[in-house]
């Protein structure tokens, strides 16, 4: 049986150094809990869970690269008027494990099973869950609601690459797919992590419309870029390591996705253009938003935009 090792925010300073949290915690609302919960004898997973009053259900939020669950802190205090809102840190990101590869793979399809494993250990009702996945967080719960179709009531999912669509995405994506590209990509991100960390939620967007980061978020981004003798880079370039195949795997198995899915997607994401969500919603047939003027980070750059597609799920 997982320990949960969940404590409430203004504990959070007690924990090691390795998996210290204490800047982030500081910032929460005083009903939130910022912890850890063991998801098997590799993997322990930092998380935060903020509890509604009385809960008409229940929000699961996945970030992408190179997010830490700080990215949801405006959007879950917000929805936690109404709703349970729980995220966690992926493996490799934030003050989560990071095992060597040779112990867990961080493919996709591996996130798919700590997303399981989350759901059924923090005990979350799936019939009044939804899930709002992005970037990396998407193609694991698809993968998952493959074989658990029941996984949630509606799966929310964009600015990811669901197919092997080369054609759609950034060149650096492109490269970490395969050698001999991958390893130079990887260290090169390595080597621009203060740059990547600084600007990647801007690239794309006019002047006008590029903002800052709250400074909670960016420090924690930044303190937790390495940990463990593992940088976030590093469990990205993992990732993209298995990621063709998973994308094939997916493909070839849409007729069984029998979750609700609605697709959002940033008009001016460059890293994966809008081209790859429509072609993804239409193969499933379903809704697509593509939101005028957004780039990579809808839930960053446009956070009302993300609570009113959440709430709109539950309706």
């Amino acid at each position: 049986m997982s320990k949960d090792k969940t404590v409430n925010a203004a504990s959070v300073a007690a924990t090691p150094a390795s998996h210290s949290s204490e800047a982030f915690a500081s910032t929460q609302a005083a009903h939130a809990a910022v912890g850890f919960i063991e998801i098997d004898e590799v993997l322990t997973l930092r998380r935060m869970i903020v509890r509604a009053p009385a809960p008409k259900g229940t929000v699961l939020f996945l970030h992408g690269f190179p997010e830490t669950l700080t990215v949801w802190n405006d959007i879950a205090t917000t929805l936690a008027l109404d709703y349970d809102v729980h995220a966690f840190d992926w493996p490799g990101y934030g003050q989560s494990s990071r095992p060597a590869s040779e112990r867990f793979s961080y493919a996709p399809r591996a996130y798919a099973q700590v997303l399981k494993a989350y759901i059924e250990r923090a005990g979350i009702d799936r019939s009044k869950l939804v899930i709002y996945a992005t970037d990396i967080g998407a193609l694991p719960v698809l993968l998952l609601a493959l074989d658990e179709p029941t996984i949630a009531r509606q799966i929310i999912v964009g600015d990811f690459a669901p197919f092997d669509r080369p054609q759609y995405m950034w060149e650096n994506l492109q490269n970490l797919k395969a050698e001999p590209t991958a390893s130079p990509t990887r260290a090169h991100m390595n080597k621009t992590s203060d740059e990547i960390l600084q600007n990647v939620h801007r690239r794309g967007l006019s002047p006008a419309e590029q903002f800052d980061l709250p400074a909670d978020v960016q420090q924690d981004m930044t303190r937790s870029w390495s940990l463990d003798g593992m940088t976030s880079a590093d469990a990205f370039a993992h990732y993209y390591a298995n990621f063709t195949g998973d994308q094939h795997y997916l493909e070839a198995n849409l007729t069984r996705l029998k979750t609700p899915v609605k697709v959002v997607w940033g008009e001016k994401d460059i890293y994966i253009t809008s081209e790859m969500g429509i072609e993804f919603a239409g193969k499933i047939d379903a809704k697509v938003d593509i939101l005028s003027g957004v780039g990579h980070f809808p839930h960053l750059q446009n956070s009302k935009q993300t609570v009113e597609e959440i709430r709109a799920s539950f309706r």
